[in-house]
């Protein structure tokens, strides 16, 4: 591995163990064990943000026009590169097929019987992995935009307990986290700079700021997705006042791992303005991406935060090999 590489663990691995550092998830942990090339095949395997979209566009219908494009070079219809903007494909199909059909859609497609990655399993267990070599820090912290429940399942196969905290974008309670206890009860957040029920000292939390599937009940599915939905976020939600206290703080004093995710993700940039505005981030903090695009080199940079580049599959396999490797806390072995 690069020394690069080397040198980033080594700073890493520190705050993991010293319970500063957040994990930070985004649609790209989905293809972390998918081989390079493959075709996604819906049912089998969660999509990117692009194929996400082309396949709302192609089940829910899309204006032909929008979907295609005059190649200059074949002058032959190819793929609009709007058919992999999920925002305004989501925004459109809403539109013209209705907000109902768009929500079954995705259900569909999230709630089926998927295999949490390598990445996933690795996160839900690392607790364990840390009390084992004595780590009193072994909680984790664990933010995402996904809608999926991968991360939740693999902390329950690991019998990890955990708290679930997630935005509502639908219903009397839109604007507001509500929060699941490991018993399954859940409570919505009303006074969140009181609320104390909550914190990953306590234990581990998955914080999923864009809302999520309910696989046991569509009626409860929450998605900030379409274009719609993220005006409304941006304008009328300050996301950082509605988070409970003990997370809010949490934001603010960790080191972030930005995994799975471009800054040209729109997703990613508004939830970024919504808790840290134009600032950088306060901590050291690094996105694992291979071979990135000049813009997101400098957009990164903007943020204070490290690029990595390596693939994603490869960072995790490296990093459990360094946590496997650790000393006993203390020093003893």
């Amino acid at each position: 591995m690069s020394e690069e590489l080397e040198g980033h663990l080594d700073t890493l691995i520190p705050a993991i163990t010293g319970g500063r550092a957040t994990f930070f998830l985004g649609a790209g942990v989905n293809l972390c064990d998918r081989a390079e090339g493959q075709t996604w095949h819906p049912g089998q395997e969660l999509p990117s943000g692009a194929e996400l979209a082309k396949h709302l566009s192609e089940t829910l219908g899309y204006p032909r026009a929008e979907m295609l494009t005059r190649c200059p070079s074949c002058e032959k219809d190819v793929m609009s590169e709007k058919m992999k903007d999920l925002t305004r494909v989501s925004q459109c199909v809403s539109v013209m097929a209705g907000s109902a059909p768009l929500y079954e859609v995705l259900h569909s497609l999230l709630a089926a019987k998927y295999s949490p990655t390598t990445l996933h399993r690795f996160v839900a267990a690392l607790p364990t992995l840390l009390s084992e070599r004595g780590y009193p820090d072994r909680h984790q912290f664990v933010v995402t935009t996904n809608y999926d429940d991968l991360m939740e399942r693999a902390f329950q196969d690991a019998s990890e307990p955990f708290d679930l905290v997630t935005y509502l974008a639908e219903g009397d309670d839109r604007g507001k986290f509500v929060h699941r206890f490991p018993d399954g009860n859940e409570r919505i957040i009303t006074v969140p700079n009181e609320y104390a029920d909550v914190a990953p000292d306590k234990r581990t939390v998955i914080l999923k700021v864009h809302g999520t599937v309910d696989r046991s009940n569509k009626d409860r599915d929450s998605f900030v997705i379409t274009e719609d939905h993220y005006i409304d976020y941006l304008t009328r939600t300050d996301v950082s006042k509605l988070i409970p206290v003990g997370l809010t703080g949490k934001l603010k004093h960790t080191n972030f791992l930005f995994l799975g995710y471009s800054l040209c993700d729109w997703n990613l940039r508004a939830i970024l303005h919504r808790i840290w505005g134009e600032q950088k981030l306060n901590y050291e903090s690094w996105a694992i991406q291979l071979k990135p695009s000049l813009i997101d080199k400098k957009s990164w940079s903007k943020r204070g935060v490290d690029i990595i580049d390596v693939s994603l599959s490869a960072y995790v396999s490296r990093l459990k090999e360094r946590i496997q490797a650790l000393p006993r806390a203390g020093g003893t072995s």
